[in-house]
């Protein structure tokens, strides 16, 4: 075992823009990149190893073939062979949809999937970008489907002006839209079950409306309204400062000029690290990788105690996580 990198997985989607193909120093090709799929297991959209002597071999294959050696053992035994986070980069070019996830239960009932919680980094924000995250008014159910179809729904929830380094947690429940100037890292559960409310009537890339999920999203809202919708945490340099932690997983952001130890082999879990500035080294089970801003790596379980170099003596900062 060691540490992971993956082919690229980008998705091209209508809101999608440049970005992401620029800090990952791809050729522009006019198409509009709106997710980078950095880490996942999800069915049609797995992670391809393209480092070692498992090159060429998907995310999926490894968790049957290693099992606990790469997932952790409670981790394992909690998931068995579904590996239950994904990792994104997110470029919005234009407003993404207004949408909710459904929790475990209803997903499970529903989709035969994991539900979706997340939570979002804001790697960098337009002047003036802001993003939707709750409501700042209370609605009742049965008022929803007329607010919907009226496209007052974007009038009852929460904007928020956002700036690099902001921290957004969206559970399961909660209505939410990144929207234009804003590039960000998500990690959530690995589940794509998403409900679209509200696409601001356009039209999708192959012309046509895209899907709403109106009915499905009713019984999956959390109507409640919440004093704030923000993350607070304070930066610190040469640390791991925790910014998220939820029943699903853990995420710190990490910062170093130098060289900085992390030992998460008590955690009993895989760990996932994506670069948001800077580039780095990173050295696990006698193997180094180099990191770069826009690119992330997979480190198993069994060799989860690893150092991060920063190159140059120039700050790097990172997004780590790992499965609950």
């Amino acid at each position: 075992m060691y540490p992971l990198l993956f082919k690229d997985n980008l998705h091209e989607i209508v809101w999608g823009g440049s970005r992401l193909k620029a800090i990952k120093g791809l050729p522009a090709d006019g198409r509009n990149i709106g997710e980078s799929w950095e880490i996942s297991a999800v069915r049609g959209s797995e992670s391809v190893v393209k480092n070692g002597e498992l090159a060429g071999s998907s995310l999926g294959e490894l968790v049957n073939r290693f099992g606990a050696e790469l997932m952790g053992k409670h981790i394992f035994e909690a998931h068995g062979t579904e590996f239950p986070l994904l990792v994104k980069f997110i470029d919005a070019a234009g407003d993404l949809s207004i949408q909710v996830h459904p929790n475990d239960e209803l997903a499970r009932a529903r989709h035969g999937k994991l539900g979706k919680t997340e939570m979002w980094y804001v790697m960098d924000a337009r002047p003036g970008a802001t993003l939707l995250a709750g409501f700042k008014e209370q609605i009742r159910p049965e008022e929803y489907a007329a607010k919907v179809a009226d496209g007052s729904i974007v009038d009852v929830l929460a904007r928020h002006k956002v700036h690099r380094g902001d921290v957004f947690f969206i559970p399961a429940g909660r209505v939410h839209a990144i929207c234009r100037g804003i590039l960000l890292c998500e990690i959530q559960q690995s589940s794509d079950v998403t409900y679209r409310l509200f696409d601001y009537n356009r039209l999708g890339l192959d012309g046509r409306p895209r899907q709403l999920h109106t009915e499905e999203a009713r019984d999956a809202i959390d109507y409640k309204v919440y004093d704030d919708y923000r993350t607070h945490y304070q930066p610190a340099a040469e640390s791991a400062v925790r910014i998220v932690d939820c029943p699903f997983f853990v995420v710190n952001v990490v910062s170093t000029s130098s060289r900085l130890r992390r030992n998460l082999l008590s955690e009993d879990s895989f760990v996932t690290l994506s670069c948001l500035s800077g580039a780095c080294t990173i050295q696990a089970g006698g193997i180094s990788v180099s990191l770069g801003t826009g690119s992330s790596c997979l480190i198993p379980a069994s060799v989860a105690d690893f150092e991060v170099t920063a190159f140059d003596g120039r700050e790097v900062r990172l997004l780590e996580s790992w499965a609950r």
